[in-house]
């Protein structure tokens, strides 16, 4: 990537932050960073939050398209609208997140990663992202943080609609609507929303039968219902249903279906003034099929005569919060019951299907006292496949002044193997291992901020030591080290009423210390570069809002080995909305306005592997109402 480029994210992010809403509020709360609702102003750990508002600001047309422009992420995709998607956070790998949906994981188990792909920004209110280790906190896999999504909801007494329809680029189309209200002590509230769309080849190069558009169609609802029994005490119903289906190379007319399904029970029950209790009892639900082309040779461990592959994970979820005022700060006491059941159909030669349940027991405990702010947390899951582990966390803030605040935190946290990479059947160049060790972190952050009333600006150094990475092989094994240190900038300034400039820029050094391959070590880990970032500026001009950001990575390898290279790039989008009246609006947002050529990943990592394909330029068009 150009230097001037670097040079420019750097200046620009001592200034400004990620977008507009990046502005602490000291009226929000945040809820994800120790499970408790606290002052955004208090919260140690490194948090971004985006509300709705920003959502529909943006004119986004995915989840990753939100992440990607957040301090301290970086994104994969291989192909358009509804393929595969990962998030690295702060370097880590994809399996290192804990995903959140109202609270419940809705992640596939066999391989660890959640189908951001298929959560659409149509049904989110509000998105809080973690940077850092958080197993103390939410148990297994949280080494590089978390992000919770939140379902919309608004608590209402009359009854208000929402409503968007859109077209674009590629004949996308989406339509979305909602209703929320209340009925004397019963709120409720039910969204649906669907995009379909030609999108474009998955892979760059199209040949045979890969020479098409590979589309995608989702259909997605939410809801929830909440019934006050009598003041402080509350009963909650939650569900969230997305279905997608997408077509991708692979030289047959392949297609896939997905269905990620949350529903829930929730209690909130102020037993006393010191003591709040929620329960929570829930499931989360990752189902996929895969059509491909059929393999009749009985002979190959791949044998797979209709073609068809299924993956089912079911994770049953119970959670126990006890909430309990001191006299100073205020004590956290938790129970987490995660069953997590697999049922995997590769094909006759390679299908199983596994179960494990985790108990997990939580004691946090948070202080803001004056100009200090304390949060300690320590963990013990209880797992039937791997046995006991315990994480912990500390961390302290301090205000100088009002204006600066310092703070510093250590961290533990674990990942454990997924249900591939322990059981799965040895087929060609892998094969699962039940002996696996979980992977393990000790990670280490401070942080500096300065913030005014029309500017803020941050820094936060982190270094994370991670032992036992589980790489693929046959079979699959414990063998590496990585240490990753970096630093981010962000910063957010209001220059006038009407217009704010706003970036981040984040440095870091992913790479693996030690590994059973000596031409590995000291390597960048696959897809994630050692500088990106992101500016944005935003303007009001009466009824028109206008943005636009640049968004930047430096070079990146698709392989630990560093052969297959992917060069920096640069892209540049822009959004606007118009104000026809109060309630309704006109949107457009025009994505890599100067159709840049980019590639976040291959195929794969030999010769004959070729890119998996980018949008160039294309344009967005939309109008939205929200009843008032």
């Amino acid at each position: 990537m150009n230097k001037k480029v670097i040079a420019g994210l750097i200046s620009l992010a001592f200034h400004h932050t990620t977008s507009a809403a990046e502005n602490i509020n000291l009226d929000e709360v945040v809820v994800t960073a120790s499970r408790t609702s606290q002052a955004r102003e208090n919260v140690i750990g490194d948090v971004t939050v985006i509300d709705r508002q920003e959502i529909e600001r943006m004119g986004a047309g995915s989840v990753t398209d939100i992440l990607r422009i957040q301090p301290g992420v970086q994104i994969n995709a291989n192909g358009g609208a509804g393929t595969s998607s990962s998030v690295y956070l702060r370097g880590t790998n994809d399996q290192h997140v804990v995903v959140l949906v109202d609270g419940l994981r809705i992640n596939s188990a066999t391989s660890g990663t959640t189908a951001y792909e298929n959560i659409p920004l149509a049904q989110i209110e509000r998105i809080e992202i973690l940077r850092g280790p958080a197993s103390s906190l939410y148990g297994a896999d949280a080494i590089g943080g978390v992000i919770q999504i939140f379902t919309r909801k608004n608590s209402t007494d009359k009854p208000l609609i929402n409503a968007a329809v859109g077209l674009g680029y590629f004949n996308t189309k989406t339509a979305e609507f909602g209703i929320n209200g209340g009925f004397k002590a019963l709120k409720y509230g039910v969204n649906i929303s669907s995009m379909d769309t030609d999108s474009f080849s998955a892979k760059r190069i199209r040949t045979g039968e890969d020479d098409d558009n590979d589309g995608y169609h989702n259909l997605s609802t939410s809801g929830f219902l909440e019934l006050e029994l009598k003041e402080g005490h509350s009963w909650g119903l939650q569900y969230f249903e997305s279905k997608g289906r997408n077509h991708y190379d692979s030289g047959y007319n392949n297609y896939g279906n997905q269905t990620l399904q949350s529903y829930a029970f929730t209690s909130k029950n102020q037993f006393t003034d010191i003591w709040h209790s929620t329960f929570k009892l829930g499931m989360g639900i990752d189902d996929s099929d895969s059509h491909a082309r059929p393999v009749t040779n009985i002979a190959l461990s791949s044998y797979n005569p209709s073609g068809v592959t299924n993956y089912r994970t079911e994770q049953k979820q119970l959670t126990w919060q006890n909430d309990l005022k001191l006299p100073l700060g205020m004590l956290t006491l938790l129970y987490d019951r995660l069953e997590q059941d697999v049922d995997s159909d590769p094909g006759p030669k390679v299908k199983f299907k596994k179960e494990r349940s985790d108990d997990g027991f939580m004691a946090g405990y948070l202080l803001d006292y004056n100009k200090h702010s304390v949060q300690l947390s320590v963990r013990e899951d209880h797992n039937t496949q791997f046995g006991n582990y315990t994480t912990g966390g500390a961390g302290y803030g301090f205000r100088i002044t009002p204006e600066w605040r310092i703070t510093a935190s250590y961290g533990k946290a674990f990942k454990a193997p997924t249900f591939n990479q322990l059981y799965y059947p040895r087929i060609t160049g892998y094969s699962g291992n039940p002996n696996l060790e979980p992977e393990k972190s000790r990670n280490r952050e401070a942080s500096v901020r300065y913030e005014v009333r029309q500017f803020s600006a941050g820094m936060t150094a982190f270094y994370n030591v991670i032992e036992n990475l589980i790489v693929n092989g046959d079979p699959v094994k414990n063998v590496n080290q990585v240490n990753i240190q970096g630093v981010t900038f962000d910063g957010n300034w209001h220059i006038t009423d009407n217009l704010t400039l706003a970036g981040n820029f984040t440095t870091q050094s992913p790479r693996i210390e030690k590994s059973a391959n000596i031409s590995e070590d000291d390597q960048l880990l696959d897809r994630r570069g050692n500088r990106y970032g992101a500016v944005s500026l935003l303007h009001s001009w009466g009824n028109l809002q206008w943005g636009s950001e640049v968004i930047g990575a430096s070079t990146r390898y698709n392989n630990s080995t560093n052969t297959k290279a992917m060069r920096g790039y640069m892209l540049v989008n822009l959004s606007a909305n118009y104000k026809l009246s109060p309630e309704w609006k006109l949107e457009a947002r025009a994505n890599n306005v100067f159709d840049k050529n980019y590639i976040l990943s291959y195929t794969g990592n030999t010769a004959t592997s070729v890119p998996y394909n980018t949008a160039g330029s294309n344009l967005f068009v939309g109008l939205r109402y929200n009843m008032q």
